[in-house]
């Protein structure tokens, strides 16, 4: 697995890294044993970089992501994020990041991951109430104090991005971006690139949306949030799937998979972006990693990027988008 550069300040990680969140809560039931299989898999074929938040499974899932890295810490650069404040509803929700909250986050997460430090660390979600140099100030501080090595930012837009990186160099922004959410195009990816920072597209197969397993609601199981996914509801999906078909259609030629075409268009977009495929089973593992071997022609591109954009919103709850 090749290796790629985010922000200025040093931080290399796999071109394809693996998004851990799934593994606990939100895609349905999960099997703790074949999710840390993922994820020693993962770092046997050089998949790196791990991404978790306390957020997710309220803890769990930084509890697991440690259990498996516990006699290999050495080979993995391990991302976490603070600052969603949640309730028992998974879409009851809100964002704190007053710096004393960073403070008693960061200590909470090293305890959960069983490390003394993480090479990564993101604000979550920008808090409204609190400017962002000041969040981020005490971000610097766990720097400073070796708890975080390098610092990054979720979902913020052009604006506080300029401020974050005024206070402390911030290497990495994570937002989605895929073939199904192209919005970061218009602001904010131009920004990491005047700025010099680099760019953690999640969800880059738009949810699962753009494997081309789902056609209906019907297809999601019990405890599946994407239930409540606008674009998923039946008042959009069946025009979204045109975006899932065209997609279908690229990847034939290359005998590849969808979500495989879907993982290499995002790529192609910079040699600093460095999307994060979440799964909690091996053989998608494997599947998505693949994808950093295709090329793709200036043909094929140019017919991807001519996509329509899909119908609806993001979320049900666009509050906690930093736009």
């Amino acid at each position: 697995m090749e290796k790629r550069k985010l922000g200025s300040e040093g931080l290399e990680v796999s071109k394809v890294g693996l998004g851990c969140m799934g593994m606990s809560e939100f895609y349905g039931d999960g099997d703790e044993a074949e999710s840390i299989a993922t994820i020693h898999r993962a770092l046997e074929i050089g998949v790196n970089f791990l991404d978790t938040a306390d957020m997710y499974g309220h803890g769990a899932n930084e509890g697991l992501v440690g259990r498996a890295i516990a006699d290999r810490r050495d080979q993995v650069v391990l991302a976490t994020k603070f600052g969603i404040v949640r309730g028992d509803d998974p879409r009851d929700r809100g964002v704190n990041g007053r710096p004393e909250y960073v403070r008693e986050s960061i200590d909470g997460s090293l305890k959960r991951l069983g490390v003394d430090h993480v090479d990564l660390y993101y604000q979550h979600r920008v808090d409204q109430n609190v400017p962002i140099e000041e969040t981020v100030g005490a971000m610097a501080e766990l720097v400073e104090a070796g708890k975080v090595r390098y610092l990054g930012l979720s979902e913020a837009s052009a604006e506080n991005i300029r401020k974050a990186n005024s206070v402390h160099p911030i290497s990495a922004l994570q937002t989605e971006f895929s073939l199904f959410e192209r919005g970061a195009l218009d602001k904010v990816i131009p920004t990491l690139g005047e700025l010099g920072i680099g760019f953690v597209p999640y969800s880059p197969l738009g949810r699962g949306f753009l494997t081309g397993r789902f056609r209906s609601g019907a297809d999601f199981g019990s405890g599946d949030f994407r239930e409540h996914d606008p674009r998923l509801g039946e008042e959009n999906m069946a025009a979204n799937l045109a975006i899932v078909e065209a997609i279908e259609e690229v990847a034939a030629k290359h005998d590849v998979t969808s979500a495989q075409m879907a993982i290499a268009w995002v790529l192609a977009q910079g040699d600093d972006f460095v999307p994060i495929p979440g799964t909690k089973k091996v053989s998608r593992l494997e599947e998505n990693a693949a994808a950093a071997e295709i090329q793709l022609t200036e043909e094929e591109l140019a017919t991807l990027d001519a996509l329509p954009r899909p119908q609806g919103d993001r979320y049900a709850n666009m509050s906690t988008i930093d736009e």
